[in-house]
């Protein structure tokens, strides 16, 4: 049988991947998966595929406090639907809450495990109202800048990156329009050096068909005296 051919070292691996990723272990358990993961490739890319949902959690998920019994249901979903089994919860660090470590049923592909990683990684970091998150790409003017406006129930922040600084004597002004002509808000900005920059949209968006930003007049207008060079449709 060539090298090849060999099953994977399945020695080790103890279903660790899912709190590894998490920062769940204890250390002598992180050290030995960490030296474990140089020889099993199977372990490697299961750490990979779950690592993958983890850098996602802070976008996706707002640190929001979650009701214990909301946690509690969650918990018994998965335990259900996917597998999982409580094994033991590490004390570790205050900043860690619970973990559970994956029992890895053949029937639960990375996906699977995936999916379920981050509904316990939610459900343990408060955000349980993930489901309220949108993100919408805004139309933008400038070339190469892009915008995104993030829902989170009827409050709304819009990103910017790529977009020029506003001329001298004027700023960007953000605008919101739910019937009629475009309302304005006390939201003014300029982008840093890099063409960056991150605002809240005042009040709640609830009603609000569009978002739009114009370079205004320092200090801003009470009414747009240009064309908008982001606008962003919620409808």
């Amino acid at each position: 049988m060539s090298a090849s051919q060999h099953p994977p070292d399945r020695h080790g691996c103890d279903g660790n991947a899912a709190p590894y990723v998490l920062g769940a272990l204890e250390e002598p358990e992180f050290e030995a998966f960490r030296m474990h993961l140089e020889t099993c490739a199977v372990c490697r890319e299961e750490v990979a595929a779950l690592q993958l949902v983890a850098d996602v959690l802070p976008v996706v998920a707002p640190q929001l406090h979650a009701p214990d019994e909301l946690k509690r249901r969650v918990m018994a979903e998965v335990i259900s639907d996917a597998g999982w089994q409580p094994d033991r919860v590490p004390r570790r660090r205050a900043r860690h809450a619970q973990a559970f470590r994956l029992a890895r049923p053949a029937v639960l592909g990375l996906g699977a495990a995936a999916a379920a990683v981050a509904i316990v990684a939610i459900a343990l970091l408060g955000g349980g109202t993930a489901s309220r998150v949108r993100v919408i790409r805004a139309q933008v003017l400038a070339p190469r800048a892009s915008a995104s406006l993030r829902l989170n129930g009827t409050h709304a922040e819009l990103t910017v990156k790529g977009m020029p600084q506003a001329a001298v004597g004027r700023v960007y002004e953000v605008w919101v329009k739910r019937s009629g002509a475009a309302q304005p808000t006390d939201a003014l900005f300029n982008v840093t050096a890099t063409g960056s920059a991150s605002v809240t949209v005042p009040g709640s968006v609830a009603g609000v068909k569009q978002i739009m930003v114009t370079s205004e007049p320092s200090g801003g207008s009470t009414a747009p005296t240009s064309a908008p060079v982001i606008v962003a449709s919620l409808s």
